[in-house]
């Protein structure tokens, strides 16, 4: 008798541990940000230090554009885990999957992340810094839109039937977020942004120095500037220059932007695609409310989202936190607008935003 309450006990214990894994998947802790985790794709990398994607712009005193590609792929069972996977098998079971553009730099913060989650992102190297302001303003846009037309009008070696270039994304931070910010269909407003900087040379603006002389340096040299502009680009009827986007760039994400002096009230409502801002509301490097709030508050597209990452400031990608929860709104807005994953719709709405701590929905009022 002894013997057998024994053994009862015994796999009533081995049923419990078994039981546990599953009971405190309903009762443990979840993750509130469930896109931040990796999506059901392996990732691969290529054109990182060799077999990079080089290609020259002809149109532009053959300018050299180089790429680096984030994209979903398989792994063997054994391979060592690595923050790159060069040159891995691509996964096609998906393909073609959509495109998400940006400067390397961003794409080595998200590119991994999107790629597990069906996309390939493309990171232009060598762009999204210029101090102060100069050529970089109309440069790098058109190195986004020459790389998106390299990318879907050539087969790339080992990546051939892997993209989708008519569904495309664009995302930027910082200097780079300006780049996103172009994409999105909003154009140069020369009158607004000259005359800005003329009120500021005349001590009529509250804005810091290192504003002034980072922001208006074209300004001071307007002729040369706008002369040097690529051919057409600076011409129109309204005043404003021409959008330096494509129809395949569905939906952008500037991220910290900067770019409100240039564009102002006229050139934002010329926007007509899908935006989504994510920002530090003490972010002071690109200024809280002098540039994202402006910039959202101006656009002109209805579909419009600015989440406000409370407390945080022009650093916080480098923050695990903050990073964590734009890896989930990234994955979400691509999502929704690029994959047509309807679902994801809930994922970076006002009602989930609003439950969140440290995140506020749209503009934050301290």
């Amino acid at each position: 008798m002894n013997s057998l309450k024994q053994r009862v006990s015994r796999h009533s214990v081995l049923w419990i541990l078994l039981l546990v894994p599953f009971i405190l998947s309903f009762c443990g802790p979840k993750n509130p940000f469930p896109l931040s985790e990796p999506g059901p794709y392996d990732f691969g990398t290529k054109g990182g230090f060799s077999n990079m994607y080089t290609f020259v712009d002809g149109s532009r005193n053959n300018r050299e554009i180089s790429l680096m590609m984030w994209y979903p792929a398989k792994l063997s069972v054994n391979a060592p885990d690595s923050d790159y996977n060069p040159d891995a098998e691509p996964d096609r079971s998906g393909a073609p999957y959509p495109l998400i553009l940006s400067s390397a730099k961003v794409g080595s913060y998200f590119g991994a992340h999107l790629a597990s989650h069906g996309f390939v992102v493309v990171g232009i190297k060598g762009i999204d810094v210029y101090d102060p302001w100069d050529e970089n303003l109309v440069n790098q846009p058109l190195d986004i839109l020459f790389a998106l037309e390299q990318v879907a009008s050539t087969p790339l070696p080992g990546l051939e039937g892997m993209i989708d270039a008519e569904h495309a994304g664009v995302m930027g931070y910082s200097f780079d977020g300006y780049n996103s910010l172009a994409m999105s269909g909003a154009r140069v407003d020369p009158e607004y942004y000259i005359s800005l900087c003329a009120n500021v040379a005349n001590a009529q603006s509250s804005l810091p120095e290192w504003v002034i002389k980072l922001y208006c340096a074209p300004a001071n040299r307007w002729e040369e500037f706008s002369t040097n502009a690529a051919i057409g680009l600076t011409t129109s009827s309204d005043g404003l220059w021409q959008a330096m986007t494509d129809e395949r760039i569905r939906a952008v994400i500037p991220m910290a932007p900067e770019g409100a002096m240039l564009f102002g009230e006229r050139g934002l409502a010329e926007v007509d695609r899908p935006v989504m801002i994510l920002v530090g509301t003490e972010d002071t490097g690109c200024d809280y409310n002098r540039e994202a709030v402006f910039i959202f508050n101006h656009i002109g597209t209805p579909d419009k989202t600015l989440i406000s990452f409370i407390g945080e400031t022009h650093d916080m990608l480098f923050s695990d936190e903050p990073y964590l929860k734009m890896k989930h709104f990234v994955t979400a807005f691509f999502g929704y607008h690029l994959q047509g994953r309807e679902e994801y719709a809930d994922y970076f709405s006002k009602k989930f935003v609003s439950k969140q701590e440290g995140l506020a929905w749209g503009v934050y009022e301290k």
